[in-house]
């Protein structure tokens, strides 16, 4: 039985609230169990210099932990593993958009995790990707594109092996003691944006590689039905 008695295959519970800041052009509140990220999405009507004149805008992210979202007080700096799933975070959301579509602009996503138990990086994923999209619906919206540069959903799951058991969405108890811990990364079509992995003891086999990127397949899915309700949601 694991601590707070899923099964292994069983998300945390999940909730999306679309819209949940006033100003952004697109903003989510996503809770995954205790873990708890604020997305929002800005839109600026420039790009960085180094896609200036390439007839396409950008999308890049920002990650940061609030300092007490944790059982003790951390400093607001990012630090080298903020920095690194800043990364993760803008490279995911470029795999669901086409830049040529977007324009001559750039969203600039920002993350910010205010209550940590484990994911957080796949819940700001997740969350982010609703708050992409409510900014690009609300660039149609005021005509400024004629249609959504998404091209589909995109949500990310943490799976692992505890106790030799593959699991799905580890809370920090079950991540820091796992066997194998593993972030993934998957479109609505189960197609891989990008796998993290590590044998965090031992080693695992292909065979369990295989098992665990079906186990995030089924999280991803119930994930991107969240994503859409409250898309559907939304003012």
């Amino acid at each position: 039985m694991r601590p707070d008695g899923r099964r292994p295959d069983q998300l945390r519970p999940i909730s999306i609230t679309p819209d949940w800041l006033r100003d952004p052009e697109g903003s989510a509140l996503i809770k995954a169990g205790n873990t708890w990220v604020v997305c929002t999405a800005s839109v600026e009507e420039r790009v960085p210099p180094f896609l200036k004149d390439k007839g396409q805008g950008w999308v890049t992210a920002e990650y940061a932990m609030l300092p007490r979202s944790t059982n003790t007080r951390s400093g607001r700096a990012p630090g080298g593993r903020g920095k690194e799933i800043e990364r993760l975070i803008g490279r995911s959301l470029r795999a669901a958009i086409d830049l040529k579509a977007l324009g001559q602009r750039s969203i600039l996503i920002d993350c910010d995790v205010l209550q940590a138990d484990g994911g957080t990086r796949t819940a700001s994923i997740t969350g982010a990707w609703v708050a992409l999209a409510l900014a690009c619906k609300r660039l149609v919206d005021q005509k400024l594109l004629a249609k959504s540069p998404l091209l589909g959903n995109l949500a990310a799951v943490s799976v692992g092996i505890v106790d030799g058991e593959a699991r799905l969405d580890l809370p920090y108890a079950e991540d820091s003691v796992a066997e194998v811990d593993m972030n993934v990364v998957m479109t609505e079509g189960d197609r891989l944006v990008e796998i993290q992995g590590t044998a965090e003891h031992g080693t695992f086999d292909r065979k369990q590689l295989d098992v665990l990127c079906d186990l995030a397949a089924v999280g991803v899915r119930e994930l991107i039905a969240a994503q859409k309700s409250a898309v559907a949601a939304a003012r």
